[in-house]
C-alpha cells in the first residue's frame, strides 16, 4: 500500500506554508520553488485543500494562501483524505464500492478494516504543527516574522 504524490506533496506544501506564512499570504510559486513541486500540480492540490477548508486564498498583488485555521487544528489525516482517494487498504472497504461481494463469508475483512483504522488513527494523532515544529528543529528554519497588528483609532 502506497500513498500517491498527492498526499506527500500536499503535506510538504502545507508545512512550507505554515513555516513561511507568519500570518501573511504565501504565493504558490514560492512554495513550488522551495519544495520542488510542479506549480500546475500544486495549483490542483491547493484547489482541493481550499475546497476542504484547510487553506484560504487571498487575492491581490500580495495575495497567496494562508491556513484556514491553526496548524495545531489540522491533522495529517485530514490533509491526506482531502487530496487522496479513501485511505483503505482494500477496495471492498470503500463506501463508494458498495457492500463487499463476499459479505459475511470474508474471513479477512476484519484484518483489513483494522489496518485501515490503525492507519487513520496514526495520521489523526499527528497535526500540522507537529511537523512544523520538527522542521524548525531539524532544518533550522526560524520563526517567520508576524504581520504587525493594525491599530485602529478608537
Amino acid at each position: 500500500m502506497r500513498l500517491s504524490t498527492k498526499a506527500q506533496y500536499a503535506v510538504r506544501a502545507l508545512v512550507d506554508l505554515a513555516l513561511h506564512s507568519g500570518g501573511k499570504p504565501v504565493a504558490l510559486r514560492e512554495i513550488s520553488q522551495r519544495e520542488d513541486i510542479p506549480l500546475n500540480y500544486l495549483e490542483q492540490l491547493f484547489l482541493r485543500l481550499k475546497n476542504g477548508q484547510i487553506i484560504t486564498s487571498v487575492r491581490g498583488p500580495r495575495g497567496g494562501y494562508i491556513l484556514a485555521r491553526s496548524s495545531s487544528h489540522i491533522t495529517i489525516s485530514e490533509i491526506v483524505s482531502t487530496v487522496e482517494e479513501p485511505l483503505n487498504p482494500v477496495s471492498c472497504l470503500d463506501e463508494a464500492g458498495g457492500p463487499c461481494s463476499r459479505g459475511t463469508r470474508c474471513v479477512t475483512h476484519d484484518v483489513w478494516k483494522g489496518l485501515g483504522e490503525k492507519i487513520r488513527g496514526f495520521l489523526d494523532a499527528i497535526n500540522l504543527e507537529d511537523l512544523v515544529s520538527d522542521a524548525r528543529k531539524n532544518l533550522c528554519v526560524p520563526l517567520p516574522e508576524e504581520k504587525p497588528a493594525v491599530s485602529r483609532p478608537g
